[in-house]
C-alpha cells in the first residue's frame, strides 16, 4: 500500500495539472470506487459539476481535493489508493482501458483525470472539512490522524511523548496514525534499521533521544525515497504520468531477506508481523528480551 513518500509523489502531480481547474463532469465506471460516498455514484458525480479544484492536499498517507472556498463544513474529495489504486492524468484521446472507474473531464477540456484501480480496494469520496486532532482542517473521516515528520507543522516534541506514553512496542507505535501520521510498514523498518532498534522494543522503556532518532531517522528515508519518486514493487504503484519510483534499490532492510546487512554484513531476518513482515538485522537491531 503507498505510504507517505508514494502519495507526496501523486499529490505533486495532482497539483501541477489539476490546481484551479473547474470540472465540466464527472463519471462514475464501478460502484465500488465510490462505497465510501453515503449518497453514491449518481449524487457523486452531480455534486462535483461545476465545482473548482482549489486545493491538492495531502497529510500523512491520506490525499484530498479541495473544492471552491475551502473551510470548515466545505466540501472536499478524499481519495483513497488502497492497493492497486491510481491517479491519472491522461490526454482526452487517451483510450481507457479496463481498470478505469471514476473520470474528471474539466471546462476548459484538455487532460482528464482517471482514478484507475485494479483491485478495487481504492475509493473516492466527498465530506466536509473538520477541524483535525492534530491542527488544520482535514476531510471528516481522517480528522483524527496526527501530523506527520515531512509537515512544517509537526511537533517532535510532542510526538517523542506520544509514544513513550504508550504501553506497546515501537513498530506499533510508529504505525499507529493518530500519533505520527504517514509510516507505514516499509519506512517503519527503514527507520527503524537506521535507528538500530528492535520493532518489538516496548516504547515505555525507550529514552527520549532513542524515540527521537527513530523519528528523525523515518523523516529523512522518507524524504530520500520522495526524491527517488518513492518505492515501487510492482507496476501498480505510479505516479499520475504512469512512471514507477525506484527508491526500492536503496532500501536497507525491507524486503531483504537473507541479503547482508549494510552495516555488518549479517543477513537480513524476516518476522512475521500483523499479517505482514518485518525486517530487520539480527546484530544491528537485537530483539528484546521476553516480557513478563
Amino acid at each position: 500500500m503507498p505510504e507517505l513518500p508514494e502519495v507526496e509523489v501523486v499529490r505533486r502531480g495532482l497539483a501541477e495539472h489539476i490546481h484551479g481547474r473547474t470540472i465540466a463532469e464527472a463519471t462514475v465506471a464501478h460502484p465500488r470506487a465510490v462505497r465510501r460516498h453515503l449518497g453514491g455514484g449518481a449524487d457523486f458525480a452531480a455534486r462535483l459539476a461545476g465545482r473548482t479544484i482549489t486545493g491538492v492536499c495531502r497529510r500523512g498517507k491520506y490525499l484530498w481535493l479541495e473544492l471552491d472556498e475551502p473551510g470548515p463544513g466545505a466540501d472536499a474529495v478524499l481519495a483513497h489508493l488502497g492497493m492497486s489504486g491510481q491517479m491519472l492524468i491522461a490526454p482526452e484521446d487517451k483510450v481507457p482501458g479496463p481498470h478505469l472507474r471514476v473520470r474528471v473531464r474539466f471546462a476548459n477540456d484538455g487532460p482528464q483525470l482517471w482514478f484507475v484501480d485494479q483491485r478495487t480496494f481504492g475509493g473516492m469520496s466527498i465530506h466536509p472539512l473538520a477541524p483535525a486532532a492534530g491542527g488544520g482542517l482535514l476531510p471528516e473521516p481522517i480528522a483524527h490522524i496526527g501530523r506527520d515528520p515531512m509537515d512544517p507543522a509537526f511537533d517532535l516534541d510532542a510526538a517523542v511523548a506520544g509514544i513513550r506514553r504508550r504501553r506497546t512496542e515501537i513498530k506499533r507505535a510508529l504505525l499507529d496514525q493518530t500519533i505520527v501520521s504517514g509510516i507505514g510498514n516499509i519506512y517503519a523498518d527503514e527507520a527503524l534499521w537506521r535507528a538500530r532498534l528492535h520493532g518489538a522494543r516496548p516504547t515505555e522503556k525507550l529514552t527520549r533521544a532513542q524515540v527521537r532518532t527513530v523519528l528523525e531517522a523515518a523523516a529523512e528515508v522518507m524524504e530520500a525515497a520522495l526524491a527517488a519518486g518513492g518505492t515501487s514493487f510492482d507496476s501498480l504503484y505510479v505516479n499520475v504520468n504512469g512512471a514507477s519510483g525506484y527508491f526500492d534499490r536503496s532500501l536497507d532492510a525491507y524486503g531483504r531477506e537473507h541479503q547482508p546487512c549494510r552495516r555488518c554484513g549479517t543477513p537480513i531476518r524476516r518476522e512475521p508481523f500483523m499479517n505482514r513482515s518485518s525486517f530487520s538485522c539480527p546484530r544491528c537491531q537485537p530483539r528484546p528480551r521476553t516480557r513478563r
